[in-house]
């Protein structure tokens, strides 16, 4: 009988280069590939938070589908002659989520020389339906600042338990910051010694930001136009908030600005005339 040989062990390879390099350059690259993967998830909420949240709101706004800021019960709404002609009965009963219209502001003027075709008809038939009212006058700046407010105190005569002039401001013109920051001064200067009240300035978040932020504009109540979010990214001090422009309501055919007051009714009162 053949005996049987005895195994041999098979030899153990040592690792080659090729083999450390490649696990040298795996740890080497971890970081860059952690790094790629971060940049990539912060990415991914900045595009979410900043384009596609903000658009899927304005779609659901859009289709009929508007999404109310939680947490305020004052609402109201802004109007010119785009709104065409108001059913005021229908309007008056008319609600927002399941608040009543509270407060309107009506647009009076723009520039030094033109009144909007539907304001008086709107400011008379406001007071009427029991709403707060006010009116606002859309700011030119190649025109001067002067001649816009006396326009504006020509054409818009306030009453006790209005609420303050608004001064809505959205173009830059030709002006430079301080121009600009100057003429809106000039106007809100003037507007408040005719009325006796800090006039309200009316503008978007950026617009803000950039032109209308220093001290000067401190005193005057701030009516913030920001859409389609469910919360403020403006850290300052305001009143107002615009959130939508697709609003809709029984008397008013086609869309409405939406609004609503940061505060209780019985401050938005005291800020009226008269109080």
């Amino acid at each position: 009988m053949p005996t049987s040989r005895p195994t041999r062990k098979a030899p153990t390879r040592k690792p080659t280069r090729r083999h450390k390099a490649g696990r040298h350059n795996l740890v080497r690259t971890l970081p860059v590939r952690l790094g790629v993967i971060l940049l990539f998830a912060c990415l991914s909420y900045l595009a979410y938070t900043y384009v596609v949240a903000p658009r899927v709101n304005m779609w659901k706004a859009l289709y009929g589908e508007e999404q109310y800021p939680a947490g305020y019960s004052i609402r109201g709404i802004d109007i010119s002659h785009y709104q065409g002609k108001i059913d005021w009965e229908k309007l008056r009963k008319a609600q927002i989520g399941n608040e009543p219209i509270s407060f309107v502001f009506i647009k009076a003027t723009e520039g030094r020389s033109l009144l909007d075709e539907n304001f008086n008809d709107n400011f008379y038939q406001a007071r009427e339906s029991g709403m707060l009212r006010g009116a606002y006058h859309y700011f030119k700046p190649r025109v001067s600042a002067k001649d816009q407010a006396r326009y504006f105190i020509k054409q818009v005569k306030l009453e006790d338990g209005d609420l303050p002039p608004v001064l809505d401001i959205e173009e830059e013109g030709n002006l430079s910051p301080a121009e600009l920051r100057q003429a809106a001064l000039t106007w809100l200067r003037i507007v408040e010694k005719e009325y006796k009240v800090k006039p309200i300035l009316y503008t978007n978040y950026k617009f803000k930001q950039s032109y209308l932020s220093t001290k000067e504009f401190e005193p005057y109540p701030y009516w913030i136009a920001h859409y389609y979010v469910p919360d403020l990214v403006y850290k300052g001090a305001w009143k107002f908030w615009q959130h939508t422009d697709c609003g809709k309501l029984d008397g008013i055919k086609g869309k409405v600005d939406l609004n609503i007051y940061n505060g209780t009714y019985y401050s938005l009162k005291r800020m009226c005339l008269g109080n």
